[in-house]
């Protein structure tokens, strides 16, 4: 086969992978176990892709220090990985200079599992699932929605930013790639049906969904309503354990007094909001913890007990929060 047929045959390969991983279905891939006791020790960053600036690198350092002494099998971006507007395209520097360049301690050298956030929307969001980039760095692993299936969690990753309405009937001067979502109103259906019927199938020790926008925060973007209309009683119907979010530029923990569901957000990956803590829009005995700082966070899972660690940019833990399978089947 000549050249010319083996670059095309590659681009062909290329633009079938990308279609796949822009539509709304869920695949399934599997994370090996590296422990002999089947434990699993994960890191999760959000909201992080400023070139290095905002405090990026110096926390980047401390997530390498930390990520050892976890000894993290990998590591999930909750979204907006590439400020203000996302990859122009598959060579677009930014993704060396917030991404490669940055995470470079050898605990960090790990699969990065990622969703796409509102920034990532603003730019060629294509771009960001293409095999060119996994191909550059073969830790980058981005798609709009799939399933990870390790042999103690499953953990469902959504694309949350078709959900908000003013991104398509407010969108300012902001202009979305919205290609493989239109129209959007099948996608979504197609989405909640795909992740309904997968919780539902799901015989996982532990059930974690992964999104960029918040269900339920105090911060300044608050409770997400379409997520809380369409997507939080598929949660709470299947016993989901966790929903992991970004999007707020914080960390928080909030409980739920009626079902064993946790909200965790780790969206402190680089500049960080002073204030914007709303204490009308939760319960006060829901709320766990609060800080308007740079941060990340740890999840330690085991098959009957999970503890969560929040962590500043200087190492120290600012939240501790565990439970066992016995505490959430007493709920």
């Amino acid at each position: 086969m000549g050249s010319n047929s083996q670059l095309m045959v590659l681009m062909i390969i290329i633009f079938v992978e990308i279609m796949v991983a822009a539509n709304g279905e869920l695949q399934r891939f599997v994370h090996p176990a590296t422990k002999a006791d089947g434990s699993m020790s994960v890191l999760v960053i959000g909201d992080w892709g400023r070139k290095g600036m905002y405090n990026q690198s110096q926390l980047a350092y401390q997530m390498g220090i930390t990520a050892e002494k976890k000894d993290v099998d990998f590591i999930i971006s909750t979204g907006d990985n590439f400020y203000p507007s996302g990859l122009t395209d598959e060579n677009d520097p930014a993704f060396d200079e917030s991404f490669t360049n940055i995470y470079t301690a050898p605990s960090l050298l790990k699969k990065w599992y990622t969703v796409l956030g509102n920034h990532d929307y603003r730019g060629n969001a294509i771009a960001q699932l293409s095999p060119i980039l996994k191909a550059k760095d073969s830790k980058w692993f981005c798609m709009k929605s799939f399933i990870l299936n390790t042999d103690i969690a499953e953990f469902f990753f959504i694309d949350t930013t078709p959900f908000e309405d003013k991104y398509f009937t407010d969108p300012e001067d902001e202009v979305y790639d919205w290609r493989g979502v239109l129209p959007r109103d099948k996608y979504l259906s197609t989405l909640l049906r795909d992740l309904e019927s997968a919780l539902i199938e799901s015989r996982a020790k532990w059930k974690i969904v992964v999104g960029h926008h918040t269900i339920k925060s105090v911060g300044i973007h608050g409770n997400t309503k379409k997520l809380v209309q369409k997507v939080l009683p598929i949660l709470e119907a299947n016993d989901v354990d966790l929903y992991i979010n970004g999007h707020d530029h914080c960390l928080e923990h909030i409980s739920s007094h009626h079902s064993r569901l946790q909200f965790l957000t780790s969206g402190g990956g680089s500049k960080a909001w002073r204030g914007g803590y709303d204490r009308t829009s939760i319960n006060e005995k829901e709320m766990r913890f609060y800080y308007d700082g740079q941060g990340f966070m740890t999840m330690q899972i085991t098959e009957t007990d999970i503890d969560i660690d929040f962590y500043d940019i200087f190492g120290n833990v600012l939240h501790k929060w565990g439970a066992s399978k016995s505490y959430f089947s007493s709920i």
